[in-house]
């Protein structure tokens, strides 16, 4: 599918779809659960789905319908799934089903979509075997799925040196199936909102977690814990508002987006206060949920450092090239381990458009300022990139081509028809 994108600007009132990191945490607790959990206002994406389709494999019952979904958890009674796990696109499924695999005692096959038997995993089954399972990839000298995993697990000590957050999170949650204690140790803590959002949903569901608040390096879980089923409203998704709260910049356009939840642990949320540093006309209505975007201000380059943030790069690399000025985007190393390399991916699509930007390997450097012009452009099949550029699109002269844009149904299923709703005016092209 192609998006076919010209200058415009958009006016109007949205609302977003709700969170993947909730949604996902909410399948793998809800399937660990002794009981019967009720996710409502559910994401019906690409990557939800993997996650329910997962859980169904480990026992776990789902009953969907279009306002809610109900997950009969199969607690003490999860089995080894009889056939291969394959998670699509979603890293996060496959590094928290890991963690279920793990509490096993029989073998467990992982893999998914091309960019899912690209993503490093070594580091999360190495901390696993230090906790007495037997995990291996199946590749000699390829750190990634295909892999199999075997538990049980047992109460221990493991250390993580390096990696994403959700290797973290995968342990956390299922530490508390083991018996005794399990301590986890994080060397270099990146990505430190989703850490706190796991240990928010096992709070909320029975689960006590021993660790300083604000340090990201010491865990302590005591196993026999059991998880309670609940029954919640999934909020809005942060990582999705970015787009078109970018889009809202263009000139002339005046947007708001609805159904905003300003005390939510999404850490992507910081969005907003990048933005307004950049100089964007952007408030926030607490009392009512809302942000109200006016594209009236010029944008200035600053310096933001991502590492907890790094799923906003791609949409901050498109405004960047349009502000005034230099901006340096720090701490960019663990976004080249994503669905794609994005800081290459964005790198290399925007300077089509006109962009002047330098990459190192843990920076980026965006001479902003410059004129963008339609280009045809790759997404590279991953659902943030072809939003961003989709977005590019909005403020560059001529026409722009993504192609592969299908691909936003990973986390923002009808992603053109809602912005096309509030003026955006994309054409698709099967």
């Amino acid at each position: 599918m192609k998006a076919i994108i010209r200058k415009n600007k958009i006016s109007g009132e949205m609302n977003v779809p709700s969170s993947k990191s909730h949604i996902i945490r909410a399948v793998t607790i809800a399937a660990m659960a002794n009981g019967t959990s009720v996710i409502k206002n559910p994401l019906n994406s690409q990557d939800s789905r993997a996650a329910l389709k997962a859980a169904e494999k480990f026992g776990a019952k789902c009953t969907i319908t279009e306002d809610q979904w109900i997950i009969e958890g199969a607690g003490d009674n999860l089995k080894t799934p009889d056939d291969v796990v394959n998670v699509d696109n979603s890293g996060t499924t496959l590094y928290f089903m890991t963690g279920l695999a793990s509490l096993l005692t029989d073998w467990t096959v992982f893999t998914g979509d091309k960019s899912i038997r690209q993503r490093p995993a070594k580091p999360l089954l190495d901390a696993l075997n230090t906790l007495g399972a037997t995990a291996f990839t199946t590749r000699t000298g390829v750190n990634s799925p295909p892999y199999l995993v075997k538990g049980p697990i047992k109460a221990g000590k493991a250390k993580v040196m390096n990696g994403p957050s959700q290797y973290i999170s995968a342990l956390l949650l299922a530490a508390p199936m083991c018996e005794g204690l399990t301590i986890i140790e994080y060397e270099n803590p990146i990505e430190t909102p989703y850490i706190e959002m796991t240990i928010d949903w096992m709070k909320r569901t029975g689960i006590t977690v021993n660790y300083e608040e604000g340090n990201f390096k010491h865990f302590e879980v005591e196993g026999k814990q059991e998880y309670k089923p609940f029954n919640r409203v999934m909020p809005s998704d942060w990582s999705s508002v970015a787009f078109p709260l970018a889009a809202g910049l263009t000139p002339g356009s005046e947007l708001v987006i609805n159904n905003m939840d300003f005390d939510d642990k999404q850490g992507d949320s910081i969005i907003v206060e990048i933005l307004q540093n950049m100089g964007a006309n952007i408030q926030v209505d607490r009392e009512n949920h809302k942000l109200k975007i006016i594209g009236d201000k010029k944008l200035k380059g600053i310096t933001v450092d991502i590492a907890s943030t790094p799923d906003v790069l791609p949409i901050l690399s498109v405004v960047a090239s349009l502000a005034e000025g230099t901006t340096i985007i720090d701490n960019v190393a663990g976004v080249r381990a994503k669905e794609t390399d994005r800081v290459d991916v964005m790198t290399k699509e925007l300077r089509k458009m006109g962009a002047k930007i330098e990459a190192e390997h843990n920076r980026m450097i965006i001479y902003g300022g410059q004129n963008l012009r339609g280009a045809e452009v790759e997404s590279y099949h991953d659902h943030r990139v072809a939003m961003a550029l989709s977005v590019a699109g909005l403020f560059a002269d001529g026409e722009t081509v993504v192609n592969d844009a299908e691909c936003v149904d990973v986390t923002f299923p009808n992603f053109y028809q809602i912005l096309n709703k509030v003026g955006a005016g994309f054409v698709i092209e099967e």
